[in-house]
């Protein structure tokens, strides 16, 4: 897929391993961005992208919040991966709404104005710390490459059906480890995105995608039994689910 050459061609190429200037003496409060997901996203991660354009500037204070305050060293690990985490859900949202309306992120592709630049995930339309950048390398060079924290799989949010659902609530450093343990319980036994009996485990691509986050220190059944509410075991046969890049709108 696109998508996905398009991840492992920037992280080749070392595009994806920015270093935002470090500006923040203090962490920031989200609470902005906490009221709008709590406005705006449903129960079960559904989107109303209406209500956040009604409130675009309310999201807007909120990115130059961001943008104007890099995490530095005097942050905690769980401050700073709060903190990139929403940078990259938040922006994902300003994204869909620049283009909106769209049937899915993927659509943006065609749209872009930009040369050598096809996928959503590579438009460099976010700066942080006087660091010019795109998705791609807020997940893959930032929160992959620093953070060894397979659960962020099921934090960060494509916008679309597929996807681990967004929650209706900011990320926060003082409950960030409980925040993304119910988000990879949650994912791992939803039915619509997994499909797991004893004899056969029906995963997201996403486990296939990202194989080697949740297997450097256990094996892939071992994850998937840590959360599952079905154990599989090594006889189980595992397959893939179609990834479904719907936009995730209400």
């Amino acid at each position: 897929m696109n998508f996905i050459a398009g991840i492992f061609l920037s992280v080749a190429l070392g595009c994806a391993s920015p270093n935002p200037v470090n500006e923040a003496s203090e962490p920031i409060s989200h609470e902005i961005f906490d009221d709008l997901l709590k406005k705006h996203v449903d129960a079960e991660g559904w989107v109303n992208y209406e209500g956040f354009k009604s409130e675009r500037d309310k999201l807007n204070q909120y990115l130059e919040l961001l943008k104007d305050n890099a995490p530095n060293d005097n942050w905690t690990d769980d401050e700073k991966l709060a903190y990139w985490i929403n940078a990259y859900n938040a922006f994902t949202i300003d994204l869909i709404l620049q283009y909106y309306p769209v049937n899915s992120i993927r659509d943006i592709g065609s749209k872009i104005q930009v040369p050598f630049v096809n996928s959503p995930w590579d438009i460099k339309f976010i700066e942080i710390g006087g660091e010019k950048l795109d998705l791609n390398n807020i997940e893959h060079g930032i929160i992959r490459e620093r953070f060894n924290e397979p659960r962020i799989h099921f934090a960060v949010n494509c916008a679309s059906y597929s996807c681990p659902v967004l929650r209706n609530e900011a990320y926060v450093a003082s409950k960030l480890d409980s925040q993304l343990e119910e988000q990879t319980i949650s994912f791992v036994n939803d039915t619509k995105r997994n499909k797991i009996t004893a004899k056969k485990a029906e995963l997201s691509k996403l486990f296939s995608w990202y194989k080697g986050d949740f297997t450097k220190d256990q094996s892939l059944v071992e994850f998937i039994n840590k959360y599952s509410n079905t154990k599989i075991s090594k006889s189980t046969k595992i397959t893939h689910l179609e990834y479904g890049w719907t936009l995730n709108k209400q």
